[in-house]
């Protein structure tokens, strides 16, 4: 949650006290706004935290994908893997003698 006594700073304090806004930073886990003229120009924020937003925003777009794929299914979209690698092979100059024969069951462990 932004705290706006303390993540709204202009970019003239954020440049005359860079130091200590990357302890603030890396202690908060919360982004800075930062302010020119009065107005929000940009947004700093710890790397750790910035790459766990990645991380939320990667599972929420798999998680939307697999939502729309049932969905799909559900309205019997689709087509059965099967017919799909079959067409994927022949389009793609894949002949069967290049690999095994995909049967439930088949896989060999090494």
């Amino acid at each position: 949650m932004l705290d706006i006594t303390k993540d709204i700073q202009s970019l003239t304090t954020f440049r005359r006290r860079s130091g200590d806004f990357m302890k603030h930073l890396k202690k908060s886990k919360r982004p800075v706004v930062l302010t020119v003229k009065g107005k929000a120009e940009a947004i700093v924020q710890d790397a750790g935290a910035y790459q766990r937003l990645l991380d939320i925003a990667a599972r929420a777009d798999a998680d939307e994908g697999i939502r729309q794929g049932l969905e799909q299914s559900k309205q019997g979209q689709g087509r059965d893997a099967e017919e799909f690698f079959a067409d994927f092979e022949a389009a793609h100059g894949i002949s069967n003698e290049d690999h095994a024969p995909r049967t439930a069951g088949s896989f060999q462990p090494l």
